[in-house]
């Protein structure tokens, strides 16, 4: 992708009001950057305090020659400066604390403790030809401790917690505060470079890791506790490089931003004209580390004032930590960098007519974005599609866009017609919350209207009918039929018109016309069976199964009898109706059952014969006529049949159908000795029909009276088959007797069986128990005295002597009671005597 596709990461401006004014007399030497403000060193030995704006709000006159570093604690109230004339101040910005010295060499680097401004924490380092710890001690008199010398100039150092990190001419080093001890020693990649021609960079990340920065090297250093068990004479720290890499350019300074890294890069270059070397715009790189290598986030050539005259040491990249701000430092310029934030993310993409991906943006940080609006981007992309033709997929983006504004979409909707898009806007418009001025819906139907017909009747299906001046638009299609009055999709479109504006009649008319679908519909849902009592046959005619339901289930609004009398001329509608009802309901259209006699034979023959049987009001007198006339056997049959002169019906079909397994049907349904004897007699001297009656009617009549009435010698088809057939039915009817004998006697031995357990069991006698014959207590209520009771199966009981004398033999007696009921003998089972 081409570089110009690429967001850049960061933005980038000028630090300016006091700062220009500076830069015009002076040069910038160093900077310091505090959260609050900044602090700027400048070749002629001047120290400025600035807002985050560049302005100046406070001047010192340090030195007349250059500052070469300026520190400040994180409580930002201490300042430390030293110049290149070997001065060395550190003194408090709000208070009178003050301390002063001047050395015999250029001091390059000062660093004052992080907690300066705590009072057992006033200790600074310097640097020149040795690194110097400061500490106050008592009587506030300042005590020095050489850390480190022999090695060359110190050029850079960093304090960050309890760690001092310094570089000289041979590598870097870190000093463990606590301990006084240095922890490791970072040899110099690259010893042809002049150190103070490519001054190493230091910043610490956090409190345990610094980076590296010198001649085009990077390293990422990570102090680590030391285990106990490896401590010996070692001190209780190590450092291990977590990440190294070589960059393309010469390094000036770098920042953590992130997991990744800020580098600013010297630049150098051939010139085209001359060939000759030179100095080129400084480079700001994000990168992200690697083990052994990096990769490139973005890259930006920095246009910063005197680029050309400048060296690798005159540039220095500061950061402010808590609000990812970057600043680049030349002698001429100090350029501010910022992360990009979702404002400038959406400039970007408005600028390469990005607009959907800008809108989705904005949408999402519409809480955060300060200098956007979703609307005025979201116009800005219906613009640019419309300037790209891409009318449909702008008229669809304002729906999403404009909302509810009604005026933003009236405005949207005449710039398409200005362009002669209408039509692709239509189908997006708002039809409820909101709805716009009637005029924009019929100016969209007017230019339908003109130009596509269905494209009209379709927007008049989906619109809501209030959403326009229906009058307007049903004189419109008037007109327009009034050239074309044969157009179906005029007339079909003028009808939901007439149906919107609550003529339902004419849209009836026109429907019915039309033969549409539609019109079922339009009667049921406004009730217009008062306007279609006349217009019976057209709705049958279109379609009968539809008018017949829709007749039957509102019999309420349209009689039954006023829907024959408009069917009388048309017969084989009238039928259609007429058993249509009939199947719903077999009395409903009982005085109509003789007409449809008529009307069956007429046009629907095969149920006939099904209505006859199931009508209970069909006049058989009239219905047998009919039948005959048209020689209708099976339905003469029938009606014989039912009006009983069942001789005839089986002769007719004897003769008529000459049907003998319909024959022997018939006279099975009858179960009538004569019909089989008629049956018979018919058959007996045609062999087919001997067959048959052989074949079938073993069940039902014996068949050696047909046997012995067949001639001698008379050729029968298939005899021996059906011979055989009787004898295999009359064996079947024979197993199948036996079985139910056994089936009856195992039965009757079981029922045997479980009685005479029944009668065995004792029965109960007390003195809730009656005589039957006497009705006093079976029981004496005077236990001493003598008495005999009989008891019965059936539980009546009675007095001995209450009992009437037997005439018979036989020593069982039987139950008066259950005896003169013809309930079976009712014998004694006991007799109690006493």
């Amino acid at each position: 992708e081409d570089e110009s596709e690429e967001e850049p990461k960061l933005k980038y401006e000028r630090l300016s009001n006091g700062v220009t004014e500076i830069l015009q007399k002076d040069a910038a030497s160093c900077m310091t950057v505090h959260e609050k403000f900044l602090a700027l060193g400048t070749h002629y030995g001047k120290v400025y305090l600035l807002d985050v704006q560049g302005n100046i709000t406070q001047k010192f006159d340090v030195s007349p020659v250059k500052i070469n570093q300026i520190s400040l604690d994180e409580s930002g109230e201490h300042m430390g400066v030293c110049s290149e004339d070997g001065k060395v101040q550190v003194f408090g910005l709000y208070s009178a604390e003050e301390f002063h010295e001047t050395f015999d060499c250029p001091i390059k680097i000062v660093a004052v403790h992080p907690h300066f401004v705590r009072s057992h924490f006033k200790q600074f380092v310097t640097g020149g030809k040795k690194l110097l710890l400061y500490e106050r001690g008592w009587m506030n008199r300042w005590k020095p401790l050489v850390l480190h010398e022999g090695e060359g100039n110190i050029r850079n150092v960093k304090w960050r917690g309890h760690l001092i990190a310094w570089a000289n001419n041979m590598g870097v080093k870190i000093l463990d505060m606590i301990s006084k001890q240095r922890i490791t020693n970072v040899p110099r990649d690259d010893i042809s470079l002049r150190p103070d021609m490519y001054p190493c960079s230091l910043c610490w990340k956090d409190n345990l890791t610094l980076i590296i920065g010198w001649g085009n090297s990077v390293k990422i250093c990570s102090v680590k506790e030391r285990h106990a068990s490896e401590m010996r004479d070692l001190p209780n720290r190590y450092v291990e490089i977590v990440f190294q890499f070589d960059t393309e350019f010469y390094i000036s300074g770098l920042a953590p931003i992130c997991d990744q890294l800020v580098i600013l890069s010297y630049v150098k270059e051939v010139s085209e004209k001359t060939e000759v070397e030179c100095c080129a715009r400084p480079r700001l790189d994000i990168v992200q580390p690697l083990p052994e290598s990096c990769e490139e986030i973005s890259s930006d050539a920095l246009t910063v004032r005197g680029f050309q005259e400048n060296e690798c040491r005159d540039y220095h990249l500061e950061y402010s930590e808590g609000e990812s701000l970057f600043y680049i430092i030349s002698p001429r310029d100090v350029v501010v960098a910022k992360e990009r934030d979702q404002d400038d993310h959406i400039d970007w993409l408005l600028e390469k007519k990005k607009y959907e991906e800008a809108l989705m943006a904005a949408e999402i940080s519409q809480k955060t974005i300060k200098k956007h609006k979703i609307l005025d981007i979201g116009l800005a992309y219906i613009n640019h599609l419309v300037e790209k033709g891409e009318y449909d997929l702008a008229a669809r983006k304002c729906q999403k866009i404009l909302g509810k504004n009604t005026e933003l979409w009236e405005f949207e909707v005449y710039k398409f017609k200005e362009i002669g898009q209408l039509k692709a806007i239509s189908r997006y418009l708002p039809r409820q919350d909101p709805v716009l001025k009637p005029l924009i819906y019929e100016m969209v139907l007017h230019e339908f209207l003109e130009s596509d017909y269905e494209g009209f009747a379709t927007l008049i299906k989906e619109w809501p009918g209030d959403l326009y001046n229906n009058t307007i638009i049903v004189q419109a299609v008037v007109d327009h039929l009034k050239k074309d009055p044969q157009n179906r999709t005029l007339l079909r479109t003028l009808a939901e018109l007439y149906t919107y504006d609550q003529r339902y009649s004419r849209a009836l008319e026109i429907y019915l016309t039309l033969r549409h679908k539609d019109v079922f519909q339009l009667i049921h849902k406004h009730n217009l069976f008062s306007s279609i009592r006349d217009k019976i046959v057209l709705l049958m005619d279109f379609d009968s199964e539809k008018a017949v339901d829709m007749l039957l289930d509102n019999e309420d609004k349209i009689s039954i009898d006023r829907v024959v009398e408009e069917l009388e001329n048309r017969p084989e509608l009238q039928h259609v109706y007429l058993h249509k009802l009939f199947k719903r309901d077999h009395h409903k259209g009982q005085r109509y059952h003789e007409k449809q006699i008529s009307l069956y034979a007429e046009y629907d023959r095969p149920n006939l014969l099904p209505f006859l049987r199931d009508s209970t009001h069909c006049p058989l007198e009239k219905a047998l006529e009919i039948c005959q006339q048209r020689n209708f056997v099976e339905e003469t049959v029938y009606l014989l049949s039912r009006m009983g002169n069942s001789r005839s019906a089986l002769k007719m079909i004897m003769e008529e159908l000459q049907d003998v397994d319909k024959a022997i049907e018939f006279a099975k349904e009858q179960d009538d000795g004569e019909l089989w004897e008629d049956l018979i007699l018919y058959s007996i001297d045609k062999p087919p029909f001997i067959t048959g009656l052989l074949n079938n009617i073993g069940t039902h009549v014996d068949p050696i009276l047909l046997i012995h009435r067949i001639k001698e010698g008379m050729e029968i088809p298939n005899l021996r088959d059906s011979l055989v057939k009787i004898l295999q039915d009359y064996n079947l009817q024979i197993l199948l007797r036996e079985g139910c004998k056994k089936i009856l006697v195992a039965d009757s031995l079981s029922l045997l069986k479980k009685m005479h357990r029944t009668q065995m069991k004792g029965v109960l006698v007390d003195e809730e128990n009656i005589c039957e014959s006497c009705l006093s207590p079976i029981l004496p209520s005077d236990a001493s005295k003598s008495f005999n009771v009989v008891v019965f199966h059936c539980r009546h009981m009675f007095h001995k002597e209450c009992l009437p004398v037997s005439n018979t033999v036989s020593p069982v007696q039987f139950c008066n009671i259950c005896s003169a009921k013809h309930r079976g003998p009712g014998s004694a089972i006991l007799e109690m005597k006493k």
